[in-house]
């Protein structure tokens, strides 16, 4: 194995010679991010599939189905925009599109965008529901509940209520419905202050990466017209910089509450779009240099 530099478009990049094979290490580095992405995925369907066990019934509603799975559609949105988004900064950078493509590829943009509307309305509706919990009336002992078909959740944990557990999940003695109107979930006081607090975590990263999305967007449109710096860009820069610190602290926060899985999502997908934003600065220099 042998590591040395080559130019790309101007820059010094590193590459490891295995045998008559040369690789490019940031582009390796790349591509193991998106593997990531991908068996991150699957983690997440999962864990909408467990909770929802707990949420579903056999008579919800399309739109229920979709909200319970709304984890998995957004997922499915962002990484079709980052396979995308590697198309059109790195892959087909300098090729010009027909229009059947682009037309194919603001399509499939588009159905992403809806997807991720759908995000944030089905957290608007979650957060909604939770703030107009109501309490379990005439209960004081979650052991009361046991034989009614409900589900304790305390920090996005759920658990079916049984005379195995019911004394120790929680010791409280005041209980909440907090999905109504189908009131299959209760939680305590306290587990109900955590669960507002993780709905607008989710909200607040939600727009976030609506606003990184967007930047990147414009940096995509002015380099598709041959735009490649100016004051724009260094404000785009710093905009796009403080957002990621923005989505850091909540990596923070999910860590905070024991969601390892959360937070380490919150990296790879930081570590994905970084991936983007280099694509986007070689092609940008690619554009800087064509004007010398």
């Amino acid at each position: 194995m042998v590591y040395g530099y080559v130019g790309v478009c101007g820059m010094n990049a590193k590459v490891i010679t295995i045998g008559q094979q040369s690789f490019e290490i940031r582009q390796i580095i790349k591509w193991l991010v998106y593997t990531l992405v991908i068996i991150n995925f699957g983690f997440y369907i999962r864990n909408d599939l467990v909770i929802a066990g707990h949420t579903l019934y056999s008579g919800s509603s399309l739109l229920e189905i979709s909200r319970a799975f709304a984890t998995t559609i957004d997922e499915s949105a962002w990484i079709i925009l980052l396979l995308l988004f590697e198309l059109e900064t790195y892959l087909l950078s300098d090729d010009p599109l027909s229009r059947a493509k682009t037309l194919l590829m603001q399509g499939i943009r588009l159905v992403c965008y809806i997807s991720l509307a759908h995000t944030l309305y089905a957290y608007g509706v979650y957060l909604a529901e939770i703030y107009a919990a109501v309490p379990v009336e005439g209960v004081t002992n979650l052991c009361q509940l046991i034989g009614k078909d409900l589900s304790y959740a305390s920090n996005l944990v759920y658990s079916e209520i049984n005379s195995s557990n019911c004394a120790s999940l929680s010791s409280a003695n005041q209980f909440f419905y907090v999905d109504p109107p189908t009131f299959f979930i209760v939680e305590d006081a306290a587990g109900l202050a955590i669960e507002k607090q993780l709905a607008w975590i989710d909200i607040f990263e939600a727009i976030i990466w609506l606003l990184i999305l967007l930047s990147i967007e414009v940096a995509v449109w002015l380099q598709d017209r041959n735009i490649g710096q100016g004051l724009i860009f260094k404000t785009l820069s710093i905009t796009k910089w403080c957002l990621y610190s923005l989505l850091w602290a909540a990596a923070g926060y999910w860590i905070y509450r024991g969601h390892y899985m959360f937070a380490w999502d919150e990296f790879v997908w930081i570590a994905g779009f970084v991936a983007i934003e280099m694509n986007i600065v070689e092609w940008r220099n690619e554009i800087n240099d064509a004007e010398v």
